[in-house]
């Protein structure tokens, strides 16, 4: 499914779909500190009922499925989502996930106690979903927003790999991050409150082919290339990696949380 959006990599079509198989292979990379967090706020346990929106292939309700709580997954991909149903499958996990867009779902007032928004809450049209997830959610209900990245200024194998992927797509809008609360617009305030917030670094360890595999799933390159730009970056990312990177190493990265709490 083309995706355009004029906030977004100054409005050039995604899709996704492409970088379904590569999603299910290589961006299963949160560690264990990213989940512990979760948890320590009682947040997505049992017996919660759980709404994670844009899961991609399931990586958060596949990980935290271990806690007990009933997880639904939505995403607009139906790539994606058939990959999560595959991996959730593959080990007797009953997720219920759905190929619908954020914008267009619809469970009845008071389905969820917790609704999570990992690495996509910024793609959403929030005037129309806040008050959505707001009446999906019980009362006292909490929407957790949930985000990680890596730092290309300090972090000299992630600097490199973004300074390819601007060569090949120099309007993508996911460069040069650097350490930040999650933003939170305007329209949150009218039916949530900041209820917490909490930033702070981990290390995350590749090889050189998985993170040759987690930078070719990214927007700007697997999701938006074309096959011919496709192949050539993907021949310069794999030499610039054999040049400049052990076969084994972490890769700094930048995480948050915020938590939103329904009036």
């Amino acid at each position: 499914m083309e995706i355009t959006d004029r906030r977004i990599d100054g409005g050039k079509s995604f899709d996704w779909g492409r970088t379904a198989e590569e999603y299910a292979k290589y961006r299963d990379i949160y560690p264990e500190e990213f989940y512990n967090r979760i948890i320590d706020r009682g947040l997505c346990i049992a017996p919660q009922r759980i709404l994670d929106l844009g899961t991609g292939t399931g990586v958060l309700p596949r990980n935290m499925y271990r806690y007990g709580a009933e997880w639904t997954g939505t995403d607009i991909s139906p790539e994606q989502i058939e990959q999560a149903k595959i991996l959730a499958d593959a080990v007797g996990m009953k997720i219920d996930f759905r190929a619908v867009a954020t914008e267009e779902i619809d469970f009845p007032a008071g389905t969820f106690d917790v609704i999570t928004a990992c690495q996509c809450f910024w793609y959403f049209d929030h005037d129309r979903v806040m008050p959505k997830l707001a009446e999906m959610l019980k009362p006292d209900g909490k929407l957790l927003i949930l985000y990680m990245a890596w730092l290309p200024f300090e972090d000299e194998i992630a600097g490199r790999s973004e300074k390819l992927v601007l060569k090949y797509s120099p309007d993508w809008s996911g460069a040069g991050e650097t350490r930040h609360p999650i933003p939170i617009p305007d329209a949150a305030y009218q039916f949530f409150d900041l209820d917490d917030h909490e930033e702070y670094d981990v290390m995350v360890p590749f090889t050189r082919g998985s993170w040759h595999g987690r930078m070719r799933a990214c927007r700007g390159v697997g999701a938006s290339l074309s096959e011919a730009d496709l192949a050539e970056w993907d021949a310069e990312h794999q030499t610039l990696l054999e040049e400049t990177a052990p076969e084994k190493f972490e890769i700094l990265h930048h995480a948050a949380l915020a938590v939103l709490k329904k009036k």
